[in-house]
């Protein structure tokens, strides 16, 4: 492999990451377990922090209706979370509150309980090992005595759980450290040549060179891909949240749209609003998630709510993720997704190697961006 050094400090690197959230975060952190010397460039507080946004749930249930290859990979980074949260803990000291009792997804009519159980159905006969139950009223309120009288049933599985996303972060970000990741804090990349064995990162405080570079820069990445033969179609797409105090726990399982952390606090939220790369709150949008907290968790009614804010997610035009490697400029990857935390153990320990050489995985092919021109192909073909 040839090494390079960085124009601004000398340093060597075997990859660059661009992007230091949580996906950014996870893939370097699996990079450094290999054994890589690894540079991120993290971007300042301008940049759209996606991460710190996050509702925090390792979700599967009804993921990769339609595909289930999807269904496949996030059950695949689901099963490897208590390794991960581990090594994690034992590099860093932090824990990461992951709990995995399974999920919830309430019903309020009967058209939407038959939905539910024709999606997860469909899924079992895709996939064969796909467990979940189909609950009545009396059977949600057994596991969970606080739901209101609208929820008429629910959907569990016992595949899901959920992390504290900044407690994720801050761990991810120590332990790759720790493993010797140089981290460059307030770095934009503006753009990427590739160089004879390797790439040229430039960025506006300097520029940075290795021999593989992997782009993981969410929003970002639509601009940054082109520079070496990739394509990452990505668009923004808006999600609110509202916490509330710390309250007693009452609420032992994550479900779609409340959870209780593992400080106390609850979390809403529930929205997806294609409004461009604006990310302020707005108060009807954040009402109306109110409003569906408390129809299911009527005791929430007077809880005061403390915090709100929006976070602007990272789509690809059909939602799944985009993993390609440059077929132009090998040793170019990107690597793209929505669900940072519920696939922070796959891009740890199987992306991470796969950009490191190992066989690529099974299902990551699906995911290529050439999706897009094929699908833009038969469209025009018609």
């Amino acid at each position: 492999m040839t090494l390079s050094r960085t124009a601004d400090s000398g340093a060597l690197a075997d990859v660059i990451v661009v992007g230091g959230g949580l996906v950014g975060s996870a893939v370097a952190y699996g990079l450094a377990r290999e054994g890589a010397r690894v540079t991120v460039l993290d971007e300042d507080d301008g940049g759209f922090r996606a991460s710190r946004g996050n509702f925090g749930l390792v979700w599967i249930q009804g993921k990769g209706y339609g595909l289930s290859p999807y269904a496949r990979w996030s059950r695949s980074s689901a099963t490897r979370w208590p390794q991960f949260a581990q090594a994690l803990l034992d590099e860093s000291a932090i824990d990461v509150a992951l709990k995995q009792p399974g999920g919830f997804h309430f019903c309020f009519s009967d058209d939407e309980l038959a939905e539910r159980e024709k999606r997860l159905s469909t899924l079992r006969a895709e996939l064969g090992d796909y467990p979940f139950q189909m609950l009545d009223a009396a059977d949600v309120r057994a596991r969970i005595p606080q739901i209101g009288p609208a929820v008429i049933g629910a959907s569990y599985t016992p595949m899901d759980g959920h992390v504290n996303p900044l407690k994720l972060l801050r761990a991810l970000h120590t332990a790759m450290q720790a493993r010797g990741v140089r981290l460059v804090s307030a770095e934009r990349a503006l753009g990427i040549e590739p160089q004879g064995h390797g790439f040229m990162v430039r960025g506006k405080l300097g520029t940075y060179r290795a021999a593989k570079v992997v782009l993981a820069a969410g929003l970002g990445n639509r601009a940054l891909a082109p520079f070496v033969g990739l394509n990452a179609p990505v668009a923004p797409n808006r999600g609110q949240v509202l916490v509330s105090e710390r309250v007693a726990p009452f609420l032992h399982y994550p479900t779609l749209n409340v959870r209780q952390t593992d400080e106390g606090t609850v979390q809403f939220g529930d929205s997806m609003e294609e409004v461009g790369f604006d990310d302020f709150t707005t108060t009807h949008v954040l009402a109306d998630i109110a409003r569906r907290g408390v129809r299911a968790f009527p005791m929430l009614r007077h809880v005061r709510l403390v915090r709100m804010w929006a976070a602007l997610r990272v789509y690809s035009p059909d939602g799944f993720p985009i993993y390609d490697q440059s077929q132009a400029h090998p040793g170019a990857f990107v690597v793209t997704c929505h669900s940072g935390v519920t696939l922070a153990a796959a891009h740890a320990l199987r992306v991470a190697p796969w950009i490191m050489g190992a066989r690529m995985p099974d299902e990551l092919p699906t995911f290529s961006a050439q999706r897009f021109e094929r699908a833009t192909e038969l469209t025009l073909a018609h």
